[in-house]
């Protein structure tokens, strides 16, 4: 598909795309076989953006590195900031490198794919997936994330999640299907062919009583010696917006599905 989308550093910068509806709005994709994860790209230049970018259809940016002025030249941990990137249903954002700050990094609307996209200090989240139908489906596939203080991905929305060739350094949690939101929905996550590099907390959060599911396999864990890193919490969710008691953690079967096997420590 072609780009029909451009980013400046004025305050009306804005984006868009025309094409059709991406395949991510199919089924989540079969497990992949491991495949070597590529290094951190060197980016081809940098673009300040100073009011998000609307992005429908396909855009590509090149491995230009985008970064928050202005309005969105905060990096702290407040709720409610704007993103750099806002998706559309159906959108692919492709080959992006966020820098610092990253306000709240990208925004899914509805399905979406996140293709070989990096980010090199995580604002408030790298990206928060939003779509309200069971049939939403989003794919991360390729591309890393650090210094996230908090979460990397944020699941606000139903459907799906698949983690796929992603590597994850510094950080709070990798994903967390959202504990406290007003509006509450079944979401479930893939993670597979992952490489997480300590330090770190937990590798998924999801709520058992709202039916979430976190399914593992291929992860590699480096530097963690001490087993610190948990792969799967399980919370007991709300919508009274109180912080989610946690309620378990570790495999069951059922809420947090792996083995043994499927993470490794290196």
């Amino acid at each position: 598909m072609s780009t029909s989308a451009s980013a400046s550093a004025s305050a009306s910068t804005s984006a868009s795309a025309s094409a059709s509806k991406s395949a991510a709005a199919s089924a989540a994709p079969p497990p992949s076989p491991v495949s070597a994860l590529g290094s951190w790209p060197t980016t081809t230049g940098g673009r300040p953006v100073t009011a998000t970018i609307q992005v429908s259809g396909s855009y590509d940016g090149g491995l230009r590195r985008y970064y928050g002025s202005g309005a969105l030249g905060g990096d702290g941990q407040d709720e409610d900031q704007d993103p750099v990137f806002e998706l559309a249903d159906g959108a692919v954002l492709k080959n992006v490198v966020l820098g610092a700050p990253a306000a709240d990094g990208v925004h899914c609307l509805g399905s979406c794919t996140l293709q070989n996209v990096w980010w090199q200090d995580v604002g408030e989240d790298a990206a928060t997936f939003k779509g309200t139908s069971a049939s939403a489906r989003y794919l991360v596939v390729g591309g890393g994330a650090r210094k996230a203080d908090d979460k990397v991905f944020q699941h606000n929305g139903a459907g799906t999640l698949t983690i796929r060739n992603f590597q994850v350094a510094e950080f709070g949690k990798l994903y967390r299907s959202c504990g406290n939101c007003d509006t509450q929905y079944e979401r479930h996550v893939v993670i597979d062919n992952v490489r997480v590099t300590s330090p770190g907390k937990v590798l998924a959060g999801v709520n058992a009583n709202y039916g979430d599911t976190a399914t593992l396999s291929g992860v590699t864990i480096v530097g963690d010696s001490g087993r610190d890193i948990t792969v799967c919490e399980r919370f007991q969710g709300n919508t009274s917006g109180a912080e989610p008691d946690k309620i378990g953690s570790g495999p069951d079967g059922t809420y947090c599905r792996y083995s043994a096997s499927g993470i490794t420590y290196k």
